[in-house]
C-alpha cells in the first residue's frame, strides 16, 4: 500500500512539472510512474494469491502468480518505452519544442530522485527477505525510475546551459533504460514459468547426492522453482540385493542431503534397483550367503570383474554377541558356499557386522498433549487426520509411530512423499519428539 501511495504522489508531481515546463522527459517519467502504480497493484494482488496454500487443483501451491504479475509488468514497461522513444525521436527530428528549465522544476526532479532511491532500496531489501519475484520486479522497476529521473535532471541542466535537444535525448535515454529493465524482468520470469532449471540449486543438489557415496546411483534429477522455493524430483538406483528398509533409508538420506543443500526444497525420491548385467549373479550370491547358518542379513553385494575372473564382495550381519572367531568361521562358510554355488566367482570378500539389538522402550500413557500436537501436524501435512498415533518412550526420547490412511488411488511415490514430509515436520515442530516413524496404507 505504501508503494501505491508513493506511485500516486510521483505521478502527480512529475506530470505537473512536465506540463508546466514542456519537458518530454518529465512527462515520460510521469507515464513511467503510472506503470509503477499498475506494478504495485499487480504485486499486491499477486502476493495475496501466492500466499494461498496448496489445494487439490494446485498441488504445488500458487507461487507462480508472482511470476505472472512480474511478466505482465514487463509487458507494460515495453509498451511505455516504445511510446517514449517514438515521441523523443519525433521531437529531435522536428525540433522547435521549448522547455522551461526553471529552478523549481529542477528542485522537483531532485525530490523525485530522493523518493525513488528510498522506495527502490526498501523493495530490494523486502524482495531479498521474502524471496519474492513480484517485489523484485517492482524494485527493478523503481530503480529504472531512479536512473530515468537522474537523466531528466541532467537534461534539464543541459537545457539551461543552452543544449536544445537535451530534454528529448534524456527522454530517449529513459526509454532505453525502461526497455532494458523490462527485458531483464520478462526473461527471468518467463524462465520460471517455463520451469527452467535453477542452475545453482541443481548443482548443489547433485553434489549433495553424489557425496553420499557410490552405493546410491543418481539416475535423474529434475528441478524447478516458484516463488523462491525449489522442487526436486529424484530417481536413485540402489544395489539389486538391497533390503526394502535400506532402500527406504537411502531415499531418506537423499531427501535430507538435498534439503540441507537447498533449504526449503520440496523433495520427492523414487528408488529403483540397479539394472545391470550382474543382477542375476548378485541375486545368486545373496541366496547362497543367506543359506549359511547364523547369517541374519546380507547386503551391499558387489560383483567385481578382474579380467577373466569375477570376485564378490558383501556385508554380513550376525547375531549380537557373536565372538570374532565364530564370526570368522561363518564368513569362511559363506565364502565356500558362494564359490560352490555361483559359477564364475573365484573369490569372496566379506565384511562382518553385528545385527543391531532391538531397542527397549515403553508406551507413553500420559502424552495427551504431545499426541494432540502430533495429530495436528500430521493432519496439516497430509490433508487428513492420521489413522493412529502411538508414543513410545525410548532411551533417546519419545518416538512417535503414526499411521496414515490414504486413498487407494495414491501412488507409492506420493505416499512416500507424504510420509517423509509428515515425519520431518513432526520431528521439527513437536517439542519432545526425537523421531517419528510414519506408515502409509490405503
Amino acid at each position: 500500500m505504501v508503494s501505491i501511495g508513493a506511485a500516486l504522489f510521483l505521478i502527480g508531481i512529475k506530470l505537473a512539472a512536465g506540463l508546466a515546463s514542456g519537458s518530454l522527459a518529465f512527462i515520460s517519467e510521469a507515464i513511467h510512474s503510472g506503470t509503477d502504480l499498475v506494478a504495485a497493484v499487480l504485486a499486491f494482488f499477486a502476493l495475496r494469491v501466492a500466499a494461498r496454500p496448496a489445494d487439490r487443483e494446485h498441488a504445488y501451491g500458487h507461487g507462480k502468480a508472482e511470476h505472472l504479475s512480474a511478466l505482465a509488468e514487463g509487458a507494460v514497461l515495453v509498451a511505455v518505452s516504445i511510446w517514449i522513444a517514438v515521441e523523443a525521436i519525433l521531437r529531435i527530428v522536428e525540433g522547435g519544442h521549448e522547455v522551461d528549465a526553471a529552478w523549481w522544476i529542477i528542485a522537483v526532479a531532485v525530490l523525485v530522485i530522493a523518493v525513488d532511491f528510498v522506495r527502490a532500496l526498501t523493495l530490494f531489501r523486502a524482495a531479498k527477505v521474502h524471496s519474492s519475484a513480484a517485489l523484485k520486479g517492482s524494485a527493478i522497476h523503481f530503480a529504472s525510475d531512479l536512473a530515468g529521473t537522474t537523466a531528466v535532471l541532467v537534461g534539464l541542466l543541459l537545457v539551461r546551459a543552452g543544449v536544445g535537444n537535451a530534454d528529448s535525448i534524456a527522454a530517449l535515454f529513459v526509454s532505453v533504460l525502461v526497455l532494458i529493465a523490462a527485458g531483464h524482468l520478462m526473461r527471468e520470469n518467463v524462465g520460471v514459468l517455463m520451469d527452467r532449471v535453477p542452475d545453482d540449486d541443481e548443482l548443489a543438489a547433485r553434489e549433495a547426492v553424489e557425496a553420499l557415496g557410490p552405493e546410491i546411483e543418481l539416475r535423474r534429477l529434475r528441478m524447478r522453482s516458484a516463488a523462491g522455493r525449489s522442487f526436486a524430483d529424484v530417481v536413485i538406483g540402489v544395489p539389486p540385493g538391497e533390503a526394502v528398509g535400506r532402500a527406504h533409508a537411502a531415499a531418506d538420506a537423499v531427501e535430507d542431503a538435498i534439503e540441507r543443500a537447498v533449504p526449503g526444497a520440496d523433495v520427492v525420491v523414487h528408488v529403483e534397483p540397479r539394472d545391470d548385467d550382474d543382477t542375476d549373479i548378485a541375486e545368486r550370491v545373496l541366496a547362497a550367503a543367506h543359506a549359511v547358518p547364523h547369517v541374519r542379513e546380507v547386503h551391499n553385494v558387489r560383483i567385481l570383474h578382474l579380467g577373466p575372473r569375477m570376485e564378490a564382495t558383501l556385508h554380513l550381519k550376525l547375531p549380537p554377541g557373536t565372538q570374532l572367531g565364530d564370526a570368522s568361521e561363518v564368513a569362511a562358510a559363506v565364502d565356500a558356499a558362494v564359490t560352490r554355488d555361483v559359477p564364475g566367482i573365484s573369490r569372496v570378500r566379506t565384511h562382518v557386522e553385528p545385527l543391531e539389538a532391538p531397542g527397549a522402550g515403553h508406551v507413553v500413557d500420559d502424552g495427551a498433549e504431545i499426541e494432540g500436537a502430533v495429530r495436528a501436524v500430521a493432519t496439516d501435512a497430509c490433508g487428513r487426520p492420521p489413522h493412529d498415533v502411538r508414543l513410545v518412550e525410548t532411551a533417546d526420547g519419545v518416538v512417535a509411530f503414526v499411521t496414515l490412511s490414504l486413498g487407494d488411488a495414491v501412488t507409492l511415490e506420493e505416499a512416500h512423499g507424504l510420509g517423509g514430509a509428515t515425519r520431518h515436520r513432526i520431528r521439527d515442530e513437536v517439542p519432545g519428539v526425537v523421531d517419528a516413524f510414519v506408515e502409509t496404507r490405503p
